[in-house]
């Protein structure tokens, strides 16, 4: 099971448009994540912390304050922060590889909007979580993964026969879409199911995917057919 959702490295599928959108919005989540990682490179600059500091303070997304309705624009701001390096890598090479097929099918321009909808549809399905939950809502929440998690629901269904290149053991193997990220989320809900509490905004990711899942089906059946 883990072997399956190991990271990707690659896909099949060759886009026949340029992946604009998605390269632009990996840029700026490259450049918003700079002075974090000066940061943590250099710990004794006082000034540079306090910058990332303010930075996390003002753009994160705090449930209780959207729900307070304080500072409802960082339910789209988060969504350009990352904690550290291992995060907005992981995040961004799941993004590299799946972004552009589905921009290729979208169009540049619906995509932009489909992908700032998934990372709102997720934010909202976390803070709903937490509610439900009763679990608590001051804890600030940052990342692109329930926009991305939105990404791959929409390219599973778009590309479910592509082939996912990732580790197996010592060796690189091909795996249908929708099994690769069909377990990715298989794996969502069990983390969920076992209440595992590792920091990570497992709601958003499932309230990306299904959204993205959702966008996918209805494109489908405009177009009349599945690509590939």
């Amino acid at each position: 099971m883990t072997a399956l959702v190991e990271p990707p490295l690659g896909e099949d599928i060759r886009s026949r448009t340029t992946p604009y959108v998605t390269r632009i919005l990996i840029l700026i989540n490259i450049i918003a994540f700079i002075p974090i990682a000066y940061s943590a490179f250099f710990p004794e600059n006082t000034a540079a912390s306090q910058f990332v500091d303010s930075i996390y303070n003002t753009f994160s997304m705090v449930p209780a304050d959207f729900l307070a309705g304080r500072n409802l624009f960082t339910l789209v701001t988060c969504m350009f922060l990352h904690a550290d390096i291992f995060h907005i890598g992981g995040n961004m090479l799941y993004f590299y590889i799946f972004g552009d097929n589905v921009e290729d099918a979208f169009g540049h321009l619906p995509y932009l909007v489909f992908y700032f909808a998934a990372g709102i549809v997720a934010g909202l399905t976390y803070i709903l979580s937490v509610v439900l939950a009763a679990g608590d809502l001051t804890i600030p929440v940052l990342g692109a993964s329930g926009a991305i998690s939105g990404v791959m629901g929409a390219y599973g269904l778009l590309y479910p026969r592509a082939r996912i290149r990732t580790w197996f053991l010592f060796f690189v193997v091909n795996i249908p879409a929708i099994i690769y990220i069909g377990s990715w989320f298989v794996l969502q809900l069990l983390y969920t199911v076992l209440d595992i509490q590792s920091g990570v905004a497992y709601w958003a990711h499932i309230g990306g995917f299904v959204f993205g899942a959702f966008i996918a089906l209805v494109y489908m059946n405009l177009k009349g057919k599945a690509s590939n």
